[in-house]
Parts: C-alpha cells; structure tokens; sequence
C-alpha cells in the first residue's frame, strides 16, 4: 500500500477517534484466516524508550501479538543494541535507530534535557528512515506502537500514514496525573495541604503522588517531559496502557471517554501467568547479568515464605542514609533475605552490616531474575521502589510488599499497593524523607507473621488469580488485543 493510500485507509477506517469496532464476527473470521495463514496479518513497529524497565513490557506485548500472527519488528537505540545481554522469544526482527549518541555520553553532553532533545532531532530522521527502509524492502509496516517518552514517535508515524498506539509503562492512574498536568486542570507543584482527586482512589495528598506533581526530588523539569506525553495524544488511534480491567476499573472507563483506550497487560512472561505462549519464560531484555544460579540455590536451601525480598531495580538511586536504615532492618529482624544492590550502590552498605550477616542469614546480590525469584516458594515479601514493572510483578505473582518509594511515579504505586489493593503495606517517613530501620522492621514482622499480614496475603492471592484471568483466553487483556489485532490486520490487507 502507498502511502497516500495509507492515508486515505486510515480515514475511511476511521482510526482517529471514531472508536468504530470491528464486528466480532469479523474478527473471528480474520483469527481463522491468520491461523491458516491466508492473510498477511500486518507488521507492527515497537518503538520503546531505552530503558530496561521501557522495553521489557514492550517486548511482552510484542510476543502477545506474535502468538496471533502479526509480524513484529523491534526498533531499539544503537547504544542499547551494543550494551546490552538480549536473547529475544520468538520471531521479533530487531533494526536500530539513533539517539544521537550511539557510543553513550549522553549525561556528559548535558544531562536529561540535552538527550531528551537529541533524541527527538536524530531519531526523528532515523526512524523514518527506518520505515521507509521496510517499505521499499517489501516489508512495509501497517502501525507503529511506541512509547508516549517519545510521543515525536506519534508525528513520524501519522505523517507516514500509519496507525500509531501510544504504549503506556506506568499506571493508568498515573496517565490520569500527568493528562490532568498536561490540560491545565491542575496547577504543579500541588501545595502539601491541598487534596487531589483522580477516578476510583480516594482523595490524594500531595505525598501520594508522582515526585514531579509534588514538587519534591531531582530533575524539576522533567515534569513538563511527562505532561508532554500527552502533548499529541489526539493524534493517536490506540492508548494501551500495561494494565487490566479490574485492577484500574474507574479510571480506565474514564479515559476511555477521552480515547480508544484499553488495558493489555499484565505484561508478563506468559509462563508467569496462563502458560498461553511457549517456552516464555523471561523478558530476553537485560541491562545487568543476573546471577541465577546463586541466587535460586541459596533459595532452594531456606524454608517456604521464609525469606525477604529486596531490590529497587535497574535505576533508581537510593540515599546512603535509606541503605544504612534498610541494613539494619534485616539485620534486627528474624527471617532470611535475598538483597539486590547494584554495583554502583555497593559502596553505601555499611562495613559492620556485611561483617555481620552469615551467609545463612542473607544474600546480598547485584542482580537476579526478579521473577523467578518472586515465584520461588521461599519468598514470603517483597520490599521494593515500587516501579510499576515490579509492582504489577509482585501483584501478578502474589507476593505481599513493602513499599518505599523513592521518586517519579513511585509514591502513586505504593499509594495502590495500600490502600487501593491492599497487597501491601507503606511505613511511615520522617522529616527527613527516609524509612527508619523501625517502621519498616514493624512492615516485616506484620506482613510475614501478623493479622494484618493474614488480610494482604489473602488480597495478594486474590489478584494473583485476577491478573492470570485477564490474559487468558477470552479474559479481558486478551479480548483487548484480539480487538487491537483485528483492526491492524484490516489496515494491512486492504
């Protein structure tokens, strides 16, 4: 198909805002011609933010939509692509573009606002080069889903006259903040007294919400960043968000009366969840090398729901003072606990702590492949940053958490884990900003052998379930994308 075709497709489709559905007969008829391959099913184009916790849920959707017969190719940076350990499942086709800083540096150039415009000039020509690559290779692609970060992606995209899904890796709930910061409804910093309301949460202080909103840590302007994720946002045919129905009910509906948008997660390795997609076991994306070995043997040796998770992921930065009072919370406390901290936090880990700890009492690691290690019977909670990835992962897998947020979207998702599904529990903070080695000793011992523990247990288990019933056959993240799928594969073949 030409490009002015495309165009001309894409508006008798009605692809921009008239949330026309494909009859679910259609539907039905196009699954069967996909299995029987008598219909290209279309070629999709993922454009994630090169960040490990960007592009692994990406690249979980993207095998989602290879299992029902679309073509996927995955457009990673050449600094990504050179650094990184990535052994992908299945038929993704992996193509480069720049960032403009292909060998890194990108800090050393400036810092956050210098690559944020880089990328957006250099990749901009990069990936239409890319598109155009494909189409006169034959392969020409029928939609590109990309990461709102980057929402320059969108403009490429529609004036290529393609179908563009906007691909969100952070909440629903947190979407709703930063559209409402976006269009003026809310004035940023919110003051520490004033309340916020988004659909089906409660009134918000101003400590429950993304850094940024609040006015509180690093990189102030990173916030008009974020808004702008939804600068463009009316251009685009889908909003996908990581996300189920139940877990996001009221503020998914109520989105979905600004755009086509739908929850297609939980975004997990199928073997995590249904068990629908073969040999999918892992992400296949990794920044560090986990040391897998180590850490399921030293687990193997403890004792059912015995052990206490801790990592804070691939990027955020944790205080000295947080480390110290996290150390001496495992120390004083009774069980077994797997610590994940990276290479560069090393340093802040007190000497007497590391003196102290036996090798029986605990495992300090600098990574591990968090989802085994969450499905391993000997974890019995997991203390995290609260990322939205490893949030819908401790969610997912059932693990009861401990919240401490550090920064961005953080303190939001740890808001959720309290108080809107109860599957965990956030200590109190002092003046300082800092988790004391008390309140998150009183977290650990209510969670792993209180009352309280017993309630979050029994909610962790009943969104275990919630979570694997979404992606199923015929559950709602699945129909979601069946629909998705449906109305590419139409763009594609006409």
């Amino acid at each position: 198909m030409s490009r002015s075709s495309r165009i001309l497709f894409s508006t008798m489709l009605g692809l921009n805002h008239e949330k026309r559905l494909v009859k679910i007969s259609d539907r039905e008829k196009m699954r069967k011609e996909l299995e029987t391959g008598t219909k290209n099913g279309g070629h999709i184009l993922v454009v994630p933010y090169p960040s490990q916790g960007h592009i692994n849920p990406m690249l979980q959707f993207s095998k989602r939509l290879i299992s029902k017969g679309l073509k996927i190719t995955l457009a990673i940076t050449v600094h990504v692509s050179k650094t990184t350990n990535t052994k992908f499942h299945g038929p993704i086709a992996i193509e480069t573009i720049s960032d403009g800083f292909d060998d890194g540096g990108s800090m050393e150039a400036g810092g956050p606002s210098v690559y944020v415009q880089r990328f957006k000039t250099v990749g901009s020509e990069t990936l239409t080069q890319l598109i155009e690559k494909l189409e006169t290779s034959g392969n020409p692609v029928s939609c590109v889903v990309y990461d709102p970060f980057i929402p320059w992606v969108l403009d490429v995209t529609k004036k290529l006259g393609l179908i563009g899904a906007a691909f969100f890796t952070q909440s629903c709930i947190v979407g709703a903040i930063y559209y409402s910061v976006q269009k003026g409804l809310v004035k940023a910093p919110i003051p520490a007294d004033q309340a916020f309301s988004v659909p089906g949460l409660p009134p918000l202080s101003a400590s429950d919400l993304p850094s940024f909103v609040a006015g509180v840590g690093p990189y102030p302007f990173l916030l008009d960043y974020l808004a702008n994720q939804f600068a463009n946002i009316h251009k685009t045919d889908w909003v996908l968000f990581s996300t189920f129905d139940k877990l996001e009910s009221e503020v998914l509906n109520w989105m979905s009366k600004l755009w086509r948008v739908r929850g297609i997660g939980p975004t997990l390795p199928s073997m995590y969840l249904e068990k629908g997609i073969e040999d999918d076991k892992d992400y296949g994306f990794h920044i560090f090398e986990p040391k897998r070995a180590e850490c399921i043997n030293w687990l193997n040796t403890k004792k059912s729901k015995s052990v206490i998770y801790v990592s804070f992921g691939s990027i955020s930065i944790v205080k000295q003072q947080q480390i110290e009072e996290i150390a001496l919370a495992l120390l004083e406390c009774k069980h077994n606990f797997l610590w994940v901290v990276r290479e560069a936090e090393e340093c802040k880990i007190p000497s007497k702590f590391l003196e102290e700890i036996t090798p029986e009492k605990g495992l300090i690691i600098r990574w591990c492949p968090q989802l085994e290690v969450l499905s391993h019977p000997a974890v019995g909670c997991f203390v995290t940053h609260c990322g939205f990835n490893s949030t819908l992962e401790g969610l997912s897998l059932g693990v009861p958490m401990i919240a401490l947020p550090q920064w961005t979207d953080q303190p939001m998702n740890a808001k959720c884990i309290e108080d809107l599904w109860g599957v965990g529990m956030r200590p109190k903070v002092d003046e300082e900003g800092i988790f004391r080695k008390k309140e998150i000793g009183l977290c650990i011992s209510e969670i792993m052998e209180g009352e309280k523990g017993k309630e979050i247990k029994e909610n962790a288990s009943k969104w275990k379930e919630l979570a694997k019933e979404a992606v199923d056959e015929g559950g709602s993240s699945d129909r979601n994308i069946e629909e998705f799928v449906a109305q590419v594969t139409s763009f594609a073949t006409h």
